[in-house]
């Protein structure tokens, strides 16, 4: 829906700075309780999978619900920040603060979300222990190419795209925006950043195997890692991970 949406905002503007469009805005106050409603879902499915699975890791897991809350910030932290963020710094910058210049570029960002259902894909495939299909791996690559180029490629080509409707350099756009607009640019991007970086190592162990060469299926070691690691109860809500798995556990690419 926020492709959708995005395409339309972007393709309508034909001035990039001064055009405007009405879903703009609109789409963004029917975003933000998503974002509100999305945090509380995630905990709650956090708090409800230590609950009712049945193997070693209800042993581990934590018993109050506080106690659950404090995990479950700990272990979603970036993801928990970066919602926090869309709701208490980018809605009223989006809404108010542009004062309904720059759509285009906010129509853009909507297309982020491009990358978003091979993620989900992939997240829904490792639940049912599907890992080691050919449309895991498919997805895989889908996943690596759609983020690399709707959330990495993203803060690249909007400098790029002001550059030609300045007539200035591309190198030169940074020197020429209001300084803001770049720190909010390397906010946004750096998390990107990161979870491109794990998602490429989620790739690398993905296609390259190296993963199922470490540890057979059943190894008895698989019990102690568990219990010794109280973060490695319930895979993180974003679907990515930095742990080398097999198609036993949970591959987070």
């Amino acid at each position: 829906m926020a492709s959708s949406a995005g395409y339309i905002i972007a393709s309508s503007c034909e001035d990039i700075i001064e055009d405007q469009h009405w879903l703009t805005s609109t789409y963004i106050m029917f975003a933000v309780p998503y974002f509100v409603y999305d945090i509380y879902a995630m905990f709650m499915c956090y708090w409800y999978k230590l609950r009712v699975k049945g193997h070693e890791e209800a042993s581990a897991a934590p018993q109050h619900m506080s106690s659950a809350l404090t995990s479950y910030l700990r272990r979603e932290f970036l993801m928990v920040l970066h919602h926090v963020v869309m709701v208490t710094v980018c809605f009223p910058v989006s809404v108010f603060w542009r004062q309904g210049k720059g759509d285009y570029f906010q129509g853009i960002m909507f297309m982020a979300e491009l990358s978003t259902p091979s993620v989900c894909l992939g997240k829904i495939l490792i639940q049912y222990k599907q890992q080691h299909t050919l449309l895991h791996k498919v997805n895989g690559a889908l996943m690596l190419i759609t983020f690399f180029i709707c959330r990495v490629l993203l803060f690249p080509y909007l400098y790029y795209v002001y550059g030609r409707y300045a007539s200035i350099p591309f190198h030169m756009v940074p020197l020429s925006v209001p300084w803001h607009c770049n720190l909010g640019a390397a906010l946004l991007m750096a998390p990107q950043l990161y979870w491109f970086s794990l998602i490429c190592r989620g790739a690398l162990r993905l296609f390259t195997g190296t993963s199922r060469s470490r540890r057979p299926c059943g190894s008895t070691d698989a019990p102690k890692e568990q219990q010794t690691d109280g973060n490695a109860l319930p895979q993180p809500a974003n679907g990515y991970s930095t742990r080398s798995t097999d198609h036993c556990h949970s591959n987070k690419m």
